[in-house]
């Protein structure tokens, strides 16, 4: 009988250090590493906008500066066309030159300054051979757009649009609006995000 209990009582502590024996290798292993914080750039490109101003925020009475040279906004054209948007901004310079800001996302952001050019006469066509540059047909279509501030144009109304590119930055725009039948032709030049800075009406 005392053999027995000799037995089981071997057993129990033999258990007992086996337990031990394993919650202590348990504790011991080394906690994996924690994965390294990534901080986030503050001048990222997500980020630009808040260094520079977002140009989609733009409306008469902002202020514009490309390339070093400050516009004034004096007014704009809000653009839509089968469920897509995009902003042209009047702008002026202390000389009183004005040009227009295309603003658009498709999808990437994409700034154009455009110069009209009164004295130029040209229809559309696969190709437009002007100041010896050819421009290719990219798109055209008609949009609805509503006018704010000083643009020369109704409050609203819908504007024939025909677009060419020559290379990666020259832009040619021919604008009919209404049903004048008159294409009102400007040249323009893509612009850096980092070439323009905005900064709101405050209104």
């Amino acid at each position: 009988m005392v053999d027995a209990l000799v037995v089981v009582l071997l057993v129990l502590i033999l258990v007992a250090l086996v337990v031990v024996g394993v919650l202590l290798a348990r504790r011991g292993r080394a906690k994996p590493p924690a994965p390294a914080s990534t901080a986030a750039d503050p001048f990222s490109s997500a980020d630009v906008d808040a260094v520079r101003g977002d140009p989609r925020e733009l409306a008469p009475g902002a202020l514009v500066e490309i390339r070093g040279e400050s516009y004034g906004v004096r007014g704009t054209l809000r653009l839509t066309e089968d469920g897509w948007s995009w902003t042209e901004h009047l702008l002026e310079n202390a000389a009183g030159r004005r040009f227009w800001l295309s603003v658009e996302e498709d999808p990437e952001l994409e700034l154009v300054l455009f110069t009209e050019l009164s004295d130029v006469t040209v229809a559309p066509g696969k190709t437009i051979e002007l100041d010896g540059r050819t421009y290719r047909h990219q798109e055209s279509g008609t949009a609805t757009f509503t006018a704010e501030g000083t643009t020369g144009l109704n409050s609203g109304g819908t504007v024939h649009y025909q677009d060419y590119a020559a290379g990666d930055d020259a832009r040619l725009s021919l604008e009919s609006y209404g049903e004048s039948g008159k294409w009102e032709v400007s040249r323009g030049e893509v612009l850096s995000r980092y070439e323009v800075r905005s900064y709101p009406s405050g209104d």
